[in-house]
């Protein structure tokens, strides 16, 4: 999700020229930054891995930290929990947004299996535990729709097997960020293919673990879309530098390079996206009623499924925008950041490591949110086996379900 963007920001020189004047430090690309190394080298720090590092995880504990205070301030407005339903309103982007930067909660991670089978075990038993709340417990809906939270962060919805950790929703901000630490120390293009080939296999990994799993895909398919995502992405990324680099002198390609970034990281994590979930536009999704229950079992929908993908890939081309735009706006127009800046070039990696690092917390949730992960579809707009279905009362189905994926 970070490939072409990552790079950009964190391999952003800074020039004495705006140091100066205070203005926007110049920005360019690692494939352009290689062509000037020489002219910068007097000029250009060099990265503190170390601070870089512990920005990194200050990053993270930030992000951490606010998921809580948002689970802490809702909480007087905790709803009665349904194991069904959700804690917010899924019908506002808000309720969505919500519902989805506690799911991303990095501090979900540390959970151990044994806590959340515990977790589980409290929502399977939610009946009891309302009408016979534990003893010492101030608001037992409240922490059923916790553990609800944990169980939903680590357990696939279709399968209920546990997600590996780095794929997680949960897990992608500490887990991408060593990479993108890696991918500023990196000096050459060996390391730089490297680490940007580690990034886009975890972006098609967190793609594959958190599709619809309601249909089974060979190992054939997996492997192909893998490949076949991994090289579209890097060749997307690596590409359009290389060709501006080739085609222009030094100084045209560094102008040109810092607005080809961010159009080629959307088209990067786009592509990435599509290519690993489009075997579901094949094999079709499960669909299932309000209650939840699943109809024509065994059947699946295509047509579902390619609204489901396409919405996926969708909101993977708006990831970019918050992580792209907002760390150097920030940096140029908050003096406090931007005069620490101009003293001490050297924390100028380090504050932006930390700033993606919050900017990704905050625009991961925020893109996801803009669709539904359990996304409604009506029934005359479905395959014609789906349009005649009644309900346990008789009545005409008008409306099925499905879950889009993340």
């Amino acid at each position: 999700m970070i490939s072409a963007t990552a790079k950009h920001l964190f391999r952003t020189p800074i020039r004495a020229s705006s140091v100066r004047n205070g203005k926007r430090f110049s920005q360019s690309t690692s494939g352009a930054a290689s062509e000037i190394k020489a002219a910068d080298s007097a000029i250009t720090p060099t990265v503190p891995i170390g601070m870089s590092l512990a920005a990194m995880c200050a990053g993270v504990t930030t992000v951490g930290a606010t998921c809580a205070g948002i689970e802490q301030l809702t909480s007087p407005e905790c709803p009665e929990f349904d194991a069904r339903g959700t804690r917010f309103d899924q019908g506002t982007f808000m309720g969505r947004f919500a519902e989805r930067l506690l799911a991303c909660d990095p501090t979900l991670l540390v959970y151990s299996s044994a806590k959340v089978e515990q977790a589980k075990a409290m929502v399977d038993n939610a009946p009891y535990l309302i009408s016979n709340p534990p003893s010492g417990s101030s608001n037992v809906h409240r922490e059923l729709w916790e553990s609800k939270r944990i169980v939903d962060a680590t357990l696939h919805p279709d399968t209920g097997i546990a997600i590996p950790a780095p794929f997680r929703m949960s897990g992608y901000v500490p887990f991408n960020g060593p990479v993108c630490v890696a991918m500023v120390a990196s000096s050459s293009t060996p390391a730089l293919l490297f680490w940007n080939w580690a990034n886009q296999s975890q972006n098609a990994l967190v793609n594959y673990f958190n599709r619809n799993a309601s249909s089974d895909v060979t190992n054939e398919e997996i492997i192909k879309s893998y490949t076949i995502a991994v090289g579209a992405a890097m060749s997307v990324a690596f590409g359009l530098a290389t060709f501006i680099k080739r085609s222009y002198d030094p100084a045209t390609a560094q102008r040109m390079l810092r607005f080809v970034a961010f159009p080629a990281s959307v088209a990067a994590s786009s592509l990435n996206c599509y290519i690993v979930r489009s075997p579901e536009i094949s094999t079709g999704v499960s669909l299932f009623d309000k209650d939840g229950k699943t109809v024509l079992e065994g059947d699946t929908s295509q047509v579902a499924a390619k609204k489901g993908v396409y919405a996926t890939t969708a909101s993977r081309a708006l990831l970019p925008a918050p992580v792209y735009f907002l760390p150097p706006a920030l940096m140029a127009a908050v003096s406090p950041i931007r005069r620490l800046t101009e003293k001490n070039p050297r924390l100028s990696v380090p504050i932006t490591t930390f700033l993606l690092m919050i900017s990704f917390g905050i625009g991961l949730p925020a893109t996801i949110a803009v669709f539904p992960q359990i996304s409604e579809i009506e029934v005359d707009k479905l395959e014609e086996k789906y349009q005649n279905l009644k309900d346990d009362q008789g009545k005409p189905i008008q409306r099925l379900y499905f879950n889009k994926g993340l």
